[in-house]
């Protein structure tokens, strides 16, 4: 699977041109798969961020309005009751995941629980592009900073399939706890490399290497 694992989507032509190297195509070439769940986890949001996102409603965290050729949803708490004989082909044939923010722990339970986490490691083309919880669930762990949902196992951890921690939005104006300070305090609790990264940077993970993207600020806090 191929990452693009942004803080706040693809906000920037550095991003786009990323995103186009990726899947290998123009956008309007692609079929995409948007997955709203980790919307549902989060105390913060409510089931109009879920419309705006699959809406393509959201000018500041652009996604699914990018231009595909085509788009579904693909609701992970539905999975279970539908089974894999129907929905493991449909993301099997889609070129990109579309993988709102919420709550990453919420979002890495519902990805153990429908089977999609297991799938994973067979998708190699697949893009897989993350927006802040979105981009989180693929790390080992968030920290307690992040934690809101409380996991059945009572721990902060998530999928693991990179091998740092992400620390999104950094120096956000609407979230002035967000600061470089606060992300570096974060860090010296997390067992693994961790990267503080604003709304237009993104981490790009494919093929074993990880690059920074990024026409803004970001920092490597712990290698």
């Amino acid at each position: 699977m191929k990452l693009l694992l942004t803080s706040a989507g693809i906000t920037n032509p550095s991003l786009d041109t990323a995103l186009i190297n990726l899947l290998g195509k123009p956008i309007a070439e692609a079929n995409a798969l948007c997955i709203p769940t980790a919307g549902y986890g989060h105390p913060q949001t409510n089931p109009s961020h879920a419309w705006r996102f699959i809406s393509g409603q959201e000018p500041r965290n652009p996604m699914c309005e990018l231009g595909w050729k085509s788009l579904g949803v693909l609701e992970l708490t539905a999975l279970p009751s539908i089974g894999e004989e129907r929905w493991v082909p449909w993301v099997q044939e889609t070129d990109v995941l579309l993988v709102n923010g919420g709550d990453a722990l919420y979002l890495a339970h519902w990805m153990r629980e429908s089977g999609l986490a297991k799938l994973l490691p067979s998708l190699h083309e697949t893009v897989w592009v993350g927006l802040s919880a979105g981009s989180m669930v693929m790390t080992p762990r968030i920290g307690e900073d992040f934690v809101g949902w409380k996991a059945p196992t009572g721990d902060d951890c998530t999928l693991g399939l990179v091998d740092f921690s992400i620390f999104p939005h950094l120096d956000h104006p609407a979230l002035p706890e967000n600061t470089l300070a606060h992300a570096e305090r974060w860090a010296s609790s997390m067992p693994v490399p961790c990267y503080a990264i604003d709304d237009q940077t993104a981490i790009q993970v494919t093929g074993g290497v990880t690059e920074v993207i990024s026409e803004g600020h970001w920092k490597l806090l712990k290698t």
